[in-house]
């Protein structure tokens, strides 16, 4: 039971009926209970966080590449939940509740350097996937000094492997190994680049998916 202290007008501590009332640093205060949610698993909750639960293991598998990716978007917030914003709200299909990634929109870095021109992957080899491109150093703000990152997604067993600070533009070809583990898995693929300072990004490119060699 709740008790007013001075009159109609004094402070309350305690609780009366949904009014909650306390003191916190001399300053007395009242606030109400929230009502209890009727159905906290509503259609549309449930969807939102089917949604939330796919982006989450997606990014949290990259989520180093991230750091680099979304460097500029982190202004009051980290480069994880910038890329949390941007693909649940431009990456996620389906039909529910069974949603899925996008991959061609869920892009892993964002920005306005010049992206990769022409790439192409090979996943033919066991153990390794190579990536390669056509050098566009002097088209843009390219440079021929900016680093290869190229990544290997593997959603069945929801990690990456990557390399951030790979190959020069101009050089035209990178070699990312992979665990001999991945043989028959199948790997989503992607690149970007980024200044030799490491302060400027492109959008990463998706480059499909395939089927590791056993």
């Amino acid at each position: 039971m709740g008790k007013i202290s001075q009159g109609i007008l004094g402070g309350l501590s305690g609780k009366v009926g949904n009014v909650i009332g306390g003191s916190w640093k001399g300053i007395d205060y009242l606030r109400i209970k929230p009502s209890s949610v009727a159905n906290p698993r509503t259609e549309g909750q449930v969807n939102q966080r089917n949604k939330f639960t796919i982006t989450l293991e997606y990014l949290q598998a990259n989520k180093e590449f991230i750091k680099i990716g979304y460097k500029a978007f982190a202004t009051k917030k980290t480069e994880f939940n910038a890329a949390m914003s941007y693909v649940l709200n431009n990456a996620v299909g389906g039909i529910a509740p069974n949603f899925t990634i996008d991959y061609a929109n869920a892009l892993l870095s964002r920005g306005s350097l010049s992206s990769a021109l022409n790439p192409t992957t090979d996943i033919t080899t066991p153990g390794q996937v190579s990536f390669a491109w056509d050098d566009n150093s002097a088209e843009g703000n390219a440079n021929a000094t900016d680093k290869a990152m190229v990544l290997v997604y593997n959603p069945s067993k929801k990690e990456s492997i990557y390399i951030l600070g790979g190959a020069d533009r101009e050089a035209g070809t990178q070699l990312l190994r992979i665990p001999n583990t991945y043989a028959g898995d199948t790997v989503e693929l992607f690149m970007a680049f980024v200044t030799e300072d490491l302060k400027t990004v492109s959008n990463s490119v998706y480059l499909g998916s395939g089927t590791a060699a056993p």
